[in-house]
């Protein structure tokens, strides 16, 4: 299997060749460099200068500005000018999508130009056609012909590129021979590198954003693959999650996505995708790109990494040069195998614990170890709220599945479907006591604890186990004996600070062993920020689901520590409620790793000088009418460059198409035209009812 990465043990970021955007340099161990991109109209040249400010003054390294068409991409020239003026030097970009002219007018204009290889040659009609090989090489002669010009010029006038493919958009050429998949998308830019190397032209950075951070990932992950076997050398990589949409949600979308890959050591410039002003998305990226900031070869315990361990130690960084590096990785061209693929999602084997393991969704435990005293009411931020009248519980579908109280024991009937983790001392005084417990409730061992207390449930036993700090032989042992016992569930964290790799590596000893004990992945904050906390929760608990491990997910903190922080003009989840922000949080990750689908998932895109209406105040218009509708995936698109192929997968669309005009979309399939703004969320509605999706 050929890697990825430098190491998957210790934090090494992937060296990457250098290229150069007007003053700034990216790729080559540079800072990994945060940008965003404009809302306003292009041809409104003062409200795109001032924009831009407000962007810069927040942070952004970097500024993209749409140029849909020709005169936008002239009227650069006069932003840029203006910016200049006012003594902001912060590289321009222009993406361009339809429009070779637009490019190559803009080419001479600012620092860096985006096209999207799905659709800056082709038109793409959603058709399926047979190539042959012949014919496929036509096609590629055909691209050659148009694109050519646009890198002539780019290396005339030190230029640099971003070659952007999107999921959603791939052309039909791509969709015919590869399909809707990631390794079609990585063929979609490579054909447009080749085409630039041939040209000797090599200031290029590429990304491969999907609205589906698995898509995302494994697209990233095999584009690195791709260039190093065919190049010998990495072109630096622009990482961002495509349509997240707004507030939480598109946070943790975003910190799954982009984190993940972060927590590998890939990343040269990223850009988080928000429905919001962009000024807003600026911290979010400084959040991220922070948190690896001084980690380099940050490593577990050495004398822990055995076994499956040992193959993987032989991944570290040794070598200032990506190509020996990645030559190390694979043994000098032997591909290292490991007991799961990296490509491609599948889920770890495990056998079913009670209601946990096996073909099962991953569960949610509600932390309330910090609680003093736990009530009925309690329970109502964690998904269950008493009916005191019809004496009933209602239950939601983003409920906790457990309640970890640590020392205490509930004077409280619970739900049926709520089960209790209580810590092993507890659990046994309250047999003592009760002759058989206090309903559904099962012990937490604390690492040798399981080894060495013989009273235990019957049903099922949680063992937390620090991965970073424990004994490895107590750790042999704790493994030897969960092999055989099929109450076990192990409670995976780490206190390494590069925590992600320590509980993968541990993941990986347990599929070397052909353990199938469920894990529940642990994490653990100590930031006093939100974002900071959803950043963290999601990036390495995310990178981990992503990757088929963990039949489980619990998320903690210390609400001490934490402080309010107000964005776009609103407070967060209240922090007085701490419970329901780490229940929420906790079924968000769940959901944006399409794990376990708790709610109406939306792929917003984040407005740009092409939208052609409120993309705020709609897809707050739309959540408010919708958001009950449990695993149905809505697209709001500004303007037909997103849609339909930005939508991806998504089963309704919702794209402006005109000044004050909706198109409406079944998949890909346009049902709609031109409806009228003001009557276009009823109608929404009313397709959603057509086609059996909507419930009361």
């Amino acid at each position: 299997m050929q890697v990825y990465c430098n190491s998957l043990t210790e934090f090494s970021r992937l060296r990457t060749r250098e290229v150069k955007i007007g003053d700034l340099l990216l790729g080559n161990l540079n800072p990994v460099r945060v940008q965003t991109m404009t809302t306003t109209d292009t041809m409104d040249t003062m409200a795109t200068v001032e924009q831009s400010i407000r962007c810069i003054q927040a942070g952004a390294e970097l500024v993209r500005i749409t140029a849909p068409s020709k005169k936008e991409a002239e009227n650069l020239f006069q932003i840029k000018n203006e910016l200049l003026k006012r003594g902001y030097k912060t590289p321009l970009i222009a993406d361009i999508h339809f429009t070779p002219n637009a490019a190559e007018i803009a080419a001479r204009i600012v620092e860096k130009v985006r096209v999207n290889p799905g659709n800056y040659v082709d038109k793409k009609k959603f058709e399926q056609i047979e190539y042959t090989d012949a014919e496929y090489a036509e096609e590629i002669d055909r691209i050659r012909e148009r694109f050519t010009p646009l890198v002539k010029i780019c290396k005339a006038y030190g230029t640099a590129m971003r070659i952007g493919t999107n999921h959603g958009s791939l052309s039909d050429r791509i969709m015919s021979r590869y399909g809707d998949t990631p390794m079609g998308m990585v063929e979609s830019a490579m054909e447009f590198l080749r085409i630039a190397r041939d040209e000797n032209y090599h200031n290029i950075v590429l990304s491969m954003k999907a609205s589906n951070t698995l898509v995302m990932v494994q697209a990233y992950r095999l584009l690195v693959s791709t260039m190093f076997e065919e190049f010998d050398e990495i072109y630096p990589l622009h990482l961002g999650v495509t349509e997240a949409g707004d507030g939480e949600d598109g946070r943790i979308k975003s910190a799954v996505g982009i984190g993940t890959l972060m927590e590998d050591g890939l990343g040269d410039t990223i850009r988080v995708s928000l429905t919001e002003d962009p000024e807003f998305e600026i911290p979010v990226c400084k959040d991220l790109v922070k948190r690896y900031e001084n980690r380099a070869h940050h490593s577990p315990i050495k004398d822990l990494l055995h076994n499956i361990s040992d193959k993987i130690k032989s991944t570290v960084h040794r070598s200032p040069s990506t190509n020996e590096t990645l030559k190390q990785l694979t043994g000098n061209g032997q591909r290292l195998t490991l007991p799961y693929n990296p490509f491609d999602y599948k889920r770890r084997r495990t056998h079913e614990v009670n209601n946990i393991g096996g073909t099962l969704v991953p569960v949610v435990i509600a932390d309330f170890m910090q609680k003093e005293k736990i009530t009925a009411q309690d329970l109502t931020a964690i998904g269950y709220a008493y009916d005191a009248i019809r004496d009933k519980w209602n239950i939601g579908d983003a409920a906790a599945d457990y309640i970890y109280t640590a020392d205490k024991i509930l004077d409280f009937h619970l739900p049926g479907t709520l089960k209790v983790i209580c810590n092993a001392k507890t659990w046994l005084n309250s047999l003592s006591t009760s002759g058989e417990g206090w309903g559904e409730a099962f012990p937490l061992f604390e690492g040798v604890e399981y080894l060495v207390v013989d009273e235990k449930s019957s049903k099922q036993n949680f063992i937390a186990i620090d991965v970073h700090t424990i004994d490895k032989e107590i750790k042999e042992k704790i493994f030897d004996l969960v092999a055989t016992d099929v109450t076990a569930v192990l409670c995976f964290y780490s206190t390494n600070k590069h925590s992600m790799a320590d509980v993968r590596r541990n993941i990986i000893e347990l599929m070397e062993r052909n353990i199938k004990t469920p894990v529940i992945i642990c994490v653990e904050s100590n930031c006093t920020g939100v974002d900071e906390q959803l950043i963290q929760f999601s990036s390495e608990s995310g990178a981990l689901l992503l990757d088929g491990f963990g039949d489980g997910l619990w998320v903690m903190n210390d609400p001490k520590k934490m402080q309010i922080t107000k964005l776009s003009g609103r407070n967060y989840i209240s922090i007085t409620n701490n419970h329901q922000f780490l229940n929420a949080t906790a079924f968000s990750i769940l959901q944006a790793t399409r794990t376990r689908i708790s709610k109406t998932e939306y792929i917003s895109c984040p407005s740009c000088g092409r939208t052609l209406f409120d993309l705020q105040e709609t897809t707050a218009k739309i959540r408010a009418v919708t958001n009950h509708l449990k695993g149905v995936k809505i697209a709001i698109m500004g303007c037909i460059v997103n849609g339909p192929g930005e939508m991806a997968d998504a089963d309704f669309g919702y794209v402006g198409s005109g000044v004050g005009k909706i198109t409406l979309y079944k998949g890909k399939e346009i049902i709609k035209r031109n409806v009228d703004s003001n009557v276009a969320v009823d109608e929404l509605v009313n397709l959603i009812k057509d086609y059996g999706a909507w419930v009361d």
